[in-house]
């Protein structure tokens, strides 16, 4: 699967050191306050984190 698919999966990392676990805590934290935490690729393989949060 595509690397896109997999990141907000706890512990799922791409890297040697780090615990791969930040984007996924971070969604999860969003998501307990209304928001949520997406992931978008343009056309022009520019890759955006958008962050929404209900008031």
């Amino acid at each position: 699967p595509e690397i896109k698919e997999q990141i907000f999966i706890p512990f799922f990392t791409t890297k040697d050191e780090g615990t791969g676990i930040g984007l996924s805590l971070s969604k999860q934290i969003m998501l307990k306050m209304g928001g949520d935490v997406l992931l978008y690729t343009t056309k022009e393989k520019l890759t955006l984190f958008i962050v929404t949060l209900s008031y």
